[in-house]
């Protein structure tokens, strides 16, 4: 490990590499943008650090003494190598793909069937799906993107909602014919929503002696619905392309005004893609 005790000034090393590399203080202030004046107290403070001089100033530019050649060749072999890695990474950052981070139920029913239409506009920028039912850590660079549900207050993230979270109750067109009474009907859930279950309770849809089934997946909670084995509530979004096709039947709607889905972002990042990809989406909404 270096000891940065011993090491002068960052700015002043540049500033005598470039200038031993230009050959030129005014040359040197121009490639780093700054003054010439700027340069020659950088180049100073380094002679006077090392207690020698480490330039010959003639009227043609500057030279290096022997011992400032030895200095420059290794700051120039040093930062070439600084190049090299911050290169690599910048094209390794601009070639991976854009991470987008949302439940299961929302990427396969609301994402995926319109991730084409992006594709169509910008096939140039490759997407991640990372589907769960836990919260990305965004902040904390697990995801890009994320698609959340909620009233769009995340401490220290940015947020703007995508499309409102209407709640719907729906059953298979066998089990919707048959005009179920809702508090005698099972009920089905992934195993963690209790929020969904406690907001069927608070609408009056459930009551103590209804019976509830859980699943471990919402895949699977519509799996049993489409199969006529009872209701469940979901977010109009999770179920649009059921009721679309009439394999679900909304028996009941609800809307929700102060929840929705929300793109949430981390402030101030702006990794490849990510503008162009907010953007279509809130096109969408």
């Amino acid at each position: 490990m270096p000891d940065w005790r011993q090491i002068p000034s960052l700015s002043a090393l540049r500033a005598f590499e470039t200038a031993i590399r230009t050959g030129s203080l005014k040359d040197a202030a121009d490639a780093l943008n700054v003054t010439h004046a700027a340069i020659s107290q950088h180049v100073r403070a380094l002679e006077a650090d090392f207690g020698i001089p480490l330039v010959d100033r003639g009227p043609r530019g500057v030279t290096p003494t022997p011992e400032g050649r030895l200095l420059s060749d290794a700051l120039t072999s040093a930062f070439t190598r600084i190049e090299i890695g911050v290169t690599r990474l910048r094209e390794e950052v601009a070639g991976r793909p854009l991470t987008v981070a949302c439940t299961p139920t929302f990427a396969e029913n609301w994402l995926m069937p319109r991730l084409g239409a992006f594709w169509t506009l910008h096939p140039d920028i490759e997407i991640t799906l990372k589907p769960s039912a836990a919260l990305a850590d965004v902040a904390g660079g697990e995801a890009d993107l994320a698609i959340r549900y909620g009233q769009g207050n995340w401490p220290g993230l940015d947020s703007v909602q995508l499309t409102n979270a209407d709640f719907v109750v729906v059953a298979a067109p066998s089990l919707a014919e048959t005009n179920p009474d809702l508090c005698r009907t099972p009920w089905y859930f992934q195993d963690w929503d209790n929020e969904l279950r406690g907001w069927a309770k608070t609408h009056g849809l459930t009551d103590d002696e209804t019976r509830f089934h859980f699943t471990e997946t919402n895949a699977l909670t519509l799996a049993a619905i489409r199969a006529g084995l009872g209701l469940s509530a979901q977010t109009r979004v999770n179920v649009e392309g059921d009721l679309d096709r009439g394999t679900l039947i909304a028996l009941m709607e609800i809307e929700e005004p102060e929840a929705g889905y929300h793109i949430v972002t981390k402030p101030g990042h702006d990794a490849p893609g990510l503008k162009p990809f907010v953007k279509w989406l809130r096109g969408l909404s």
